[in-house]
């Protein structure tokens, strides 16, 4: 144990031990018996019937749900992850501007795209582009570039700022511009922080295009309810919907971590107190 953590708190003894794990294995218990009383009533109430499920064993709405559902829904998000990288650097780097009418104006933008939900963005966007079917794509991607580009904003910002500062004042007494250190000198270090919140706005992009269907856009949701609404197995539908989610999503993590270890070079996840302190002042 580490000398910081014997600080907060003394070794658990042989009886502390023994305790912790008997707590263990009750919530498991806990856990368990929450499952099994769920799919008795699942169960009970007719939803593990075979005509429930049939439907997902029909290549024709196997078909449906993969292409008109789960890749609509992975084109929706990857688009609206590449708009807010791009959203996120540009307002993050313009809220560390020298000048106050670049920073202002920047602050502004993102702060309201922060504070806003996600449903709302979405319906004021389809509003704006126009509310028909044909638009509904557009303004999901519209919705989740903003806010996750305004998260991503203030994510760069953190990373830059918690670089060690001794390496931009070693830039600056070399001659570099202000211009050169962010690009050449923070920038690439940052990256290791970012990643891992990158990656995250990425999978909450992913799962936020659930509420597309509340403004008619496609994806998961939208088929899944026409599904159950035609079979009536509300239950069976979101299980496999949910399912899928789970898989892409474990796909985005696997990709992530082989993308930290081939171009970042840490094999572990760096964390932020690792790299510098977070009480610096906007470069």
């Amino acid at each position: 144990m580490s000398k910081t953590a014997s600080i907060l708190f003394d070794a658990p003894g042989p009886r502390t031990v023994v305790r912790h794990r008997l707590y263990s294995v009750a919530a498991a218990l806990v856990v368990l018996v929450l499952v099994a009383w769920v799919l008795y009533r699942f169960g009970e109430a007719g939803q593990f019937e075979g005509e429930k499920w049939e439907v997902f064993t029909t290549p024709e709405y196997l078909s449906t749900l993969l292409v008109d559902g789960l890749l609509k829904t992975i084109q929706m998000a990857a688009f609206a992850v590449a708009g807010a990288v791009v959203f996120g650097f540009v307002f993050g780097i313009g809220k560390m501007s020298d000048h106050g009418f670049v920073r202002w104006p920047c602050w502004a933008v993102v702060e309201l795209f922060r504070a806003v939900p996600v449903l709302l963005m979405m319906v004021f966007s389809w509003y704006a582009i126009g509310p028909s079917t044909d638009n509904s794509f557009l303004a999901v991607v519209v919705a989740l570039t903003v806010y996750n580009g305004a998260v991503l904003a203030e994510v760069l910002r953190a990373g830059v700022l918690a670089v060690p500062r001794g390496q931009a004042e070693a830039a600056y007494a070399l001659g570099m511009r202000k211009s050169q250190v962010m690009l050449l000198i923070l920038m690439p270090q940052a990256v290791k922080i970012m990643l891992p919140a990158i990656i995250s706005q990425c999978i909450v992009a992913l799962k936020d295009t659930a509420l597309g269907q509340y403004v008619l856009a496609p994806g998961l949701t939208a088929v899944s309810k026409q599904i159950y609404l035609e079979f009536n197995n509300r239950v069976p539908t979101m299980l496999v919907v949910a399912l899928m989610y789970i898989g892409v999503n474990l796909l985005l993590t696997a990709l992530a971590t082989w993308l930290q270890r081939r171009y970042v070079g840490e094999k572990r996840v760096l964390q932020v107190s690792a790299a510098g302190t977070a009480d610096q002042t906007t470069i």
